[in-house]
């Protein structure tokens, strides 16, 4: 399992309140589902996305 990458403690919070602490579990989430949680703003994201890409996972796709 990887680990998420360092983000802002909001973000922290937040994930950690949606029980996601790696890579995998986070790539079972849509875009739009994580930037739905209070504190996960678009740098955040960004910041996510490319650690997904870079460990060759990424979000689901939008339905």
């Amino acid at each position: 399992m990887t680990p998420l990458p360092k983000c802002s403690a909001p973000a922290k919070r937040a994930l950690d309140a949606a029980y996601i602490d790696t890579l995998e579990q986070l790539a079972t989430y849509t875009k739009q589902e994580i930037a739905a949680l209070h504190g996960v703003g678009p740098n955040v994201l960004q910041v996510l996305e490319q650690a997904l890409h870079e460990h060759g996972l990424a979000f689901v796709p939008d339905k």
